[in-house]
């Protein structure tokens, strides 16, 4: 099962073509694909199109290993592209009138009302779009609920989609299209907020909400950058959701479900051309207490997948260079250079007989120290806040590393996010985000007790090492 003809993929940004086209260095983990000579002449620059059964099976091979991502624009509809929009929802019969509007008339529709206060509110507003009321009498969460409407769709697919959610008339249509990989069993948007915000911590949520996975497409990959998708709004194939959400989470069951389609074998791919509108919070209790909701999801997800829900992920080498680098000595730095410098021998060694292999393991050490340092500062700062606390109390070594953690964090971050908030504002408010975020962490480990969900790993190959939600 490939690609049809006349579809084509594209290397990925962090892909590199080596030896004069002879191999490409990249995916999740980063790897060294030889191309034949054959291989290598069904590439035209970076792109691949399938034009024979060989190029489909170039294109899924750099489709799995995450090399390449499908170029959405030559991929063809479904052939049946009929669709049940799957709409969870308790009370906000507001904001249900608002996102039923813009799937507009003649859909499939199946609003699932998860015990509302006021049911009448929302089957008035469902009846009046046209839309099929499943009305559950106990509050089964969002797990639960969007199980029910998939229970009663027949289409072969579902538009998984949240109240607070506005779709744009071309985002299902585009997600579509990403079925014509019989592989793909969810594809989501990007979510973005709803904009015109006029409170500082909207206009935050706007840049860095945790529902935004950026501009890059991806597809899911555990213990990646590109590590989990969220369900408040995806197109989904019915026949691969068999098994549904677990109906015991009531937060992070997004999580969980891709990580068990992923585990047997389906692909999810993220889409960031297309969007879908998000009412996020901004009133800041309600703000910080969703935050804190969204930690507490890290027990549960522990106790389901405790090989990737670890906060960060480290390759040996790379242990040895943050340990060196938080000891703040004399040795440091000549420390973590030469454990780098060793890395970066070992991985040419690896690369050889291809062109350049010095200088593609010099590259790779980098990126390498530079998303072990990153992993570091969001240990310190969202992970670990509570013990960086305790360990500011009793240790100037403590402090420096902390401060310059959350210095360059803003930094980056605001450089390239917050073009319409200023650097205190800004900073207040990651700050705000990773206290929330950790508190929920905590919270839920402290009443398992266990802290499974706390403990990085320590991971074979530097390309495993991947920053965490």
């Amino acid at each position: 099962m490939t690609l049809p003809v006349g579809a084509a993929v594209v290397l990925g940004r962090r892909t590199r073509v080596a030896g004069g086209g002879s191999a490409l260095l990249g995916g999740t983990p980063t790897r060294l694909m030889r191309l034949t000579p054959r291989a290598r002449a069904l590439l035209d620059g970076r792109t691949l199109r399938v034009t024979s059964d060989a190029a489909a099976l170039l294109a899924d091979r750099l489709l799995e290993s995450g090399m390449a991502e499908p170029v959405v624009d030559t991929l063809p509809p479904p052939d049946d592209a009929r669709c049940t929009y799957v709409v969870p929802v308790r009370d906000r019969p507001g904001a249900l009138d608002r996102l039923l509007t813009s799937i507009g008339d003649g859909q499939e529709v199946i609003v699932v009302d998860d015990a509302s206060r006021d049911g009448a509110a929302i089957a008035i507003v469902a009846v009046r779009h046209g839309a099929r009321v499943v009305r559950l009498e106990v509050n089964r969460g969002p797990g639960g609920a969007r199980n029910a409407g998939i229970a009663a769709a027949t289409t072969p697919f579902v538009v998984l989609v949240d109240s607070d959610i506005v779709l744009e008339p071309d985002t299902v249509p585009t997600l579509l299209r990403h079925f014509a990989d019989p592989r793909v069993a969810m594809a989501a948007p990007r979510i973005a907020g709803l904009g015109d915000r006029s409170s500082w911590l909207g206009r935050y949520e706007d840049t860095r909400s945790s529902l935004d996975l950026g501009p890059h497409p991806a597809a899911l990959r555990p213990r990646s950058p590109f590590a989990w998708v969220s369900t408040a709004c995806v197109v989904a194939r019915r026949a691969a959701l068999a098994d549904g959400f677990d109906g015991d989470l009531r937060v992070g069951e997004d999580v969980d479900l891709g990580w068990r389609l992923f585990d047997a074998g389906w692909r999810i791919r993220y889409e960031p051309s297309v969007l879908a509108r998000h009412e996020h919070r901004e009133a800041p209790l309600d703000w910080f207490m969703r935050k804190v909701v969204y930690g507490s999801a890290a027990h549960g997800l522990a106790e389901r997948h405790p090989e990737n829900i670890a906060p960060a992920a480290f390759a040996p080498w790379a242990v040895v260079v943050v340990l060196a680098l938080l000891a703040q000595r004399r040795w440091s730095a000549p420390v973590a250079a030469a454990a780098s410098l060793v890395t970066a021998g070992r991985i040419a060694q690896r690369l050889r007989p291809v062109d350049g292999a010095l200088r593609q393991g010099l590259v790779l050490t980098a990126n390498g120290v530079v998303a072990a340092v990153a992993q570091t500062m969001s240990l310190l700062l969202r992970h670990w806040w509570p013990v960086s606390l305790l360990a500011c109390l009793v240790s100037r070594r403590a402090r420096r590393a902390v401060a310059a953690a959350a210095v360059a964090d803003v930094l980056l971050e605001y450089r390239r996010d917050a073009a319409h908030l200023d650097p205190v504002r800004f900073a207040l408010a990651r700050r705000l985000d990773d206290v929330a975020y950790g508190a929920g962490v905590w919270t839920s480990a402290l009443r398992a007790r266990s802290l499974a969900s706390l403990k990085p790993a320590v991971v074979r190959s530097a390309g495993d090492a991947g920053h965490r939600r």
